[in-house]
């Protein structure tokens, strides 16, 4: 899957591999094609690439009790027969051709197709990413028609005349598939809403730059539009997505400029009008194989959970990088089975430091603690002396009502203040919240701005600097400035 190698996505959660195999297991296209491996025996005949010869067909649509009359049958039978062959749930012996033999090949079935009932959940998901592989290829080929015209006189394909470029295809559809991830990221998980067709093809065609799309932008937008409807409608039975297909009664009332529009963030459009245009969303099992493809492109995909053996060093420097919700459940599965006073003392260790990062830390570390109960009172005292810790300790006893909780000095009341400004800038940016936390930060302290730039925190400027920026009071704001400016000059 194109990617760039080193891109960081936001965490997702997964169900567990046994859920996830039992999804693969459900999926239309890979039950068929396993129903298909166990039909294959000794007289099943292939053509060269473990096709079936056409004598086959009636056997295999009977098998997968499809009905002989649809002329649907044929291509489902196939289509599961091909993901039968690729997966290696079939053996296929093909036909020598060297010889002039005619014989067709035979196809038996597969030694991997034990592992469907017998096999470990991941052995199983791995099959079916397999057809995954298969089904993503198939959908990247458009529709054929002009084939037999853009044949070369020696036979191949003039490409050019087909105006097709294979990894060009691949490449769109490998974006949308990632776009779809990311949206569902986004949301913290497998559980979100459907995405209207027309926003992602728009995501694939208008430039991020173009304000007001073209005529010709949004006949582009249409024609990507109706090329992903085509390909959800082959992903679908392979458990990768769950799709609403395009109207077809709209195709016919709507030109190029509608279709595109119509639904397209900021068009006043009703949910029923948008979800004709078309909807989908990946199931749980497609965010397990788009995450999959992104980890074999170098891309870093984490899930919610992959953490839990890992030590509190990693696990705070990688939830710094997490959306608040995404962070919590991380820390809360990194908690259960470990012995709560060890763990948080190890937490505790974890997210001292004076680097850029240790703000963050901080924050997260105070959040993995939020949920601990008096287990966890003794580690916590123990860093009330902590230049670092202190301040953080004392909120946390103080909240749980403990008793003898020392006041703290003014030292570490100013410091707590920058670091916690601090860490909220890197959680969230310059939010509409920041403000009114500042001025509740400073309102209770006479002559703050006056204290707070001596603070010897590496974040005292930078904190000051957002403060003029943001501060709600234009006086306090100005006084920030100046404080600012005089840790700027302080010696270091």
């Amino acid at each position: 899957m194109s990617a760039e190698p080193h891109a960081t996505l936001p965490p997702v959660r997964l169900p567990s591999d046994a859920e996830l195999a039992r999804d693969a297991l459900a999926a239309p296209l890979f039950a068929r094609a396993v129903r298909l491996a166990r039909w294959a025996g000794p007289d099943t005949r292939v053509h060269i690439g473990g096709e079936l010869i056409a004598a086959q067909l009636p056997g295999a649509i009977a098998s997968l009790g499809l009905d002989a009359a649809d002329e649907e049958a044929p291509v489902l039978a196939s289509q599961a027969w091909r993901v039968a062959v690729d997966t290696g749930l079939v053996d296929v012996s093909e036909p020598d051709d060297d010889n002039g033999d005619e014989e067709p090949g035979t196809a038996v079935p597969g030694e991997d197709l034990a592992l469907v009932t017998g096999g470990a959940p991941g052995e199983v998901l791995d099959l079916w990413l397999a057809a995954l592989d298969t089904v993503l290829a198939d959908a990247a080929v458009p529709d054929l028609d002009g084939l037999v015209d853009a044949l070369d006189a020696g036979g191949e394909i003039d490409f050019d005349q087909l105006d097709w470029n294979p990894r060009r295809e691949a490449d769109f559809l490998d974006g949308v598939l990632a776009n779809l991830y990311l949206l569902t990221a986004a949301e913290h998980g497998a559980s979100h809403g459907p995405v209207p067709l027309p926003v992602l093809a728009a995501s694939m065609v208008i430039p991020e730059d173009m304000s007001e799309p073209t005529d010709a932008v949004l006949e582009q937008v249409s024609e990507a539009m109706m090329r992903l409807d085509d390909q959800f409608r082959q992903l679908e039975p392979i458990g990768l997505v769950e799709f609403r297909p395009v109207d077809e009664a709209l195709m016919t009332e709507a030109d190029d400029e509608e279709l595109a529009a119509g639904p397209v963030p900021g068009g006043a459009a009703d949910d029923e009008d948008v979800s004709r245009y078309g909807m989908v969303r990946l199931t749980p099992l497609g965010l397990y194989g788009i995450r999959a493809r992104m980890l074999e492109a170098g891309v870093v995909a984490p899930a919610v959970g992959e953490l839990a053996d890992k030590g509190a060093d990693a696990l705070l420097d990688a939830v710094s990088g997490y959306p608040e919700g995404a962070a919590q459940a991380e820390m809360e599965q990194w908690l259960t089975g470990r012995e709560l006073p060890a763990a948080v003392a190890e937490l505790l260790a974890a997210a001292r430091g004076a680097d850029e990062g240790g703000p963050l830390r901080r924050l997260r570390c105070q959040q993995a603690l939020a949920p601990a109960g008096p287990e966890a009172e003794p580690a916590v005292r123990a860093v009330l002396d902590d230049p670092e810790l202190g301040g953080l300790a004392r909120v946390w006893l103080s909240e749980r009502g403990a008793a003898d909780v020392p006041a703290p000095d003014g030292a570490m009341v100013f410091w707590l203040t920058v670091d916690t400004i601090a860490a909220q800038l890197a959680a969230d940016g310059e939010t509409a919240e920041l403000p009114l936390l500042m001025e509740t930060l400073t309102a209770h302290h006479t002559g703050f701005f006056d204290q707070v730039w001596r603070v010897e925190h590496p974040a005292t400027a930078y904190v000051l600097e957002a403060m003029g920026r943001m501060h709600p009071d234009k006086k306090a704001a100005k006084e920030a400035r100046k404080a600012a400016f005089k840790a700027r000059s302080r010696p270091s």
